[in-house]
């Protein structure tokens, strides 16, 4: 299956490499054009009817993760996070250390041993390491090497009702999507762009939107869901089950208020439920996009995925594909030249 091969490969920010060969392999035979350009981004063209507007789709193909910044004399592995990461989520995860993927176990001193304020508290990132079984420097150094990039070890698992359990949801959703809509589309010019390094800057949008020029761009993204019992309604920003997300504003970007009410009716025409991503925290490659050269029209689309950034995000199979059929439909109404 495509989301579990694309969840369970490593991509860790300025490492996505796997990814994108994963990427590359699945579309080389229904596009026009495919190039990678010098930071890593994907960027390919699909040739149908002409349109007034040039249309951009991208989705980010990095992780967050980890990097090996040390490695003591006990073989213990130390390491910085790359991308938002709480803190909290870390001791004993298991994971997977550089090119040869060495499993590891992120590990601490024991509770047993801690002093009552170092337990009643989060611990620190230095605090913290990886045991990769070695039982010196030495023998760790044949294994890893300082600056090696360490992504969680989790397997893709369908559970309950029509759900999915996976790491790197945030935002191998959108690449699954993307990669589909490529392999679905007829008919229809467009350009695709996988994207490098957004966990750490929104780094390979901008270049990427500077050399494409769009008039107007779609972000496909996993964003951030959290429906807690007792929370008030206004401040639950995604729900599962509830349909693809469609952003107001965030951190980086206030969305176009008419292109968003377009997406709506194209919504509600065909039936399609979608909700809106009530907060303005996080953010995405628009907002590199839409500042580019003379600026681009954007709108985010978002599967909503809990426990987002971890080990273990979740999401609805039902939103997955409700958030393709939108995709499609406004694909539908751009090739019309309604957009």
């Amino acid at each position: 299956m495509l989301l579990k091969r694309l969840t369970e490969a490593s991509g860790v920010s300025g490492n996505e490499k796997e990814v994108r060969d994963i990427i590359i392999n699945e579309i080389k035979d229904y596009v026009d054009e495919l190039k990678v350009d010098k930071l890593g981004n994907v960027i390919i063209y699909k040739k149908g009817k002409e349109n007034s507007k040039k249309l951009m789709i991208t989705a980010h193909m990095d992780e967050v993760g980890l990097m090996i910044t040390d490695i003591d004399n006990e073989g213990l592995l130390k390491f910085t996070t790359v991308g938002g990461i709480d803190k909290r989520i870390l001791v004993s995860k298991p994971v997977s250390v550089g090119n040869n993927k060495i499993l590891g176990v992120i590990g601490a001193k024991p509770i047993h041993l801690q002093k009552r304020e170092e337990w009643q508290k989060a611990l620190n990132v230095d605090q913290l390491y990886i045991d990769i079984g070695a039982k010196n420097r030495e023998e760790a150094e044949k294994l890893v090497s300082i600056g090696d990039y360490v992504s969680f070890d989790s397997q893709y698992i369908e559970f309950g009702e029509n759900l999915v359990k996976a790491k790197a949801l945030d935002n191998r959703v959108g690449c699954s999507l993307l990669i589909e809509l490529i392999k679905a589309t007829k008919d229809v010019s467009f350009y695709g762009v996988f994207t490098v390094m957004e966990e750490i800057g929104l780094i390979g949008a901008g270049p990427a939107a500077y050399s494409i020029d769009p008039d107007i761009s779609i972000i496909l993204e996993g964003t951030l869901c959290y429906e807690v019992p007792k929370m008030d309604e206004h401040l639950v920003p995604t729900y599962l089950n509830k349909g693809p997300a469609i952003s107001i504003m965030d951190r980086t970007t206030i969305y176009n208020r008419e292109f968003r009410t377009k997406i709506t009716k194209i919504a509600e025409k065909n039936n399609i439920p979608y909700q809106y991503r009530k907060t303005s925290m996080g953010g995405n490659d628009s907002g590199k996009i839409h500042t580019t050269k003379e600026g681009s029209i954007t709108a985010t689309l978002s599967v909503p995925c809990r426990n987002i950034h971890s080990p273990t995000s979740i999401m609805s199979k039902t939103d997955y594909k409700n958030t393709f059929k939108l995709l499609t439909a406004i694909l539908t109404e751009y090739k019309k030249g309604e957009l």
